[in-house]
């Protein structure tokens, strides 16, 4: 078995070897949820984005694992802790790249709208507002833009050359980019980044030239999109996005 951990995550653990990058999960994860996220990276790797290739799928002890290369360098979280002196540059390299995975396309990655009603749909939330946040989400522009679906700081790697990597295609699906984007401000202030969040909501929309209301019209769909798996401190988080009482 292999000996050098790196992270450890819910169902997983990553371990390092040479060059390689293991991701071994626990025995009760879903087949089909490891088969699923080696596909979505397989098929971001045809765009051409930076991101660590998919070197094998296989069984070690009964655990389903991916082996993909291994990335030398430093996450931006690290880089943004580290130098807080630069968290603007840091921040603007974050969304340059953002930017960049929302420029390519493939059209075999899941549809964003669809998944997020399904789960929408499959929440504790009264069938009221189910309806009427799937209908919403319904009547919501329909791109095809690729979409991390789990963009923040630690999913971005920087090599000592400056080459930035992203990492975790494990939520890839195609869609709307803006919903990527309230995604991204999503995790940064159910993370206590409030000033973090606001700082990058405001960049992104004026660097892209996207307005703050357009995408803040797909906060409440995608906040409630993450109830699904949200335990009991983040549901009490995400409602106040999703009931009109957060202030954004």
């Amino acid at each position: 078995m292999f000996e050098n951990l790196v992270a450890v995550r819910r169902d997983k653990k990553i371990y390092r070897e040479g060059n390689k990058l293991v991701k071994l999960f626990d025995e009760n994860y879903s087949k089909s949820n490891v088969l699923n996220e080696a596909i979505n990276q397989a098929r971001v790797e045809e765009t051409g984005l930076n991101i660590p290739k998919i070197r094998e799928v296989t069984v070690i002890d009964g655990k389903w694992a991916i082996s993909m290369d291994y990335i030398e360098g430093e996450t931006l979280e690290k880089l943004m802790e580290e130098h807080p002196e630069r968290r603007a540059e840091y921040l603007k390299l974050f969304i340059g790249v953002q930017m960049e995975i929302h420029s390519k396309r493939n059209l075999l990655l899941t549809k964003f709208v669809d998944k997020m009603t399904m789960k929408i749909l499959g929440s504790d939330l009264d069938a009221s507002t189910r309806y009427d946040l799937s209908m919403r989400m319904a009547a919501m522009p329909r791109h095809n833009h690729v979409c991390h679906g789990d963009f923040n700081p630690s999913n971005v790697v920087v090599t000592p050359d400056g080459t930035p990597f992203i990492l975790d295609w494990s939520h890839a699906s195609q869609g709307n980019a803006s919903a990527d984007v309230a995604k991204t401000y999503l995790i940064f202030k159910t993370g206590g980044e409030d000033d973090l969040a606001e700082e990058y909501l405001s960049e992104f929309c004026k660097t892209s030239d996207i307005s703050v209301e357009y995408v803040q019209e797909w906060i409440p769909l995608v906040a409630a999109a993450q109830l699904i798996k949200a335990d009991g401190k983040r549901k009490e988080m995400l409602m106040p996005f999703i009931n009109g009482e957060a202030n954004f």
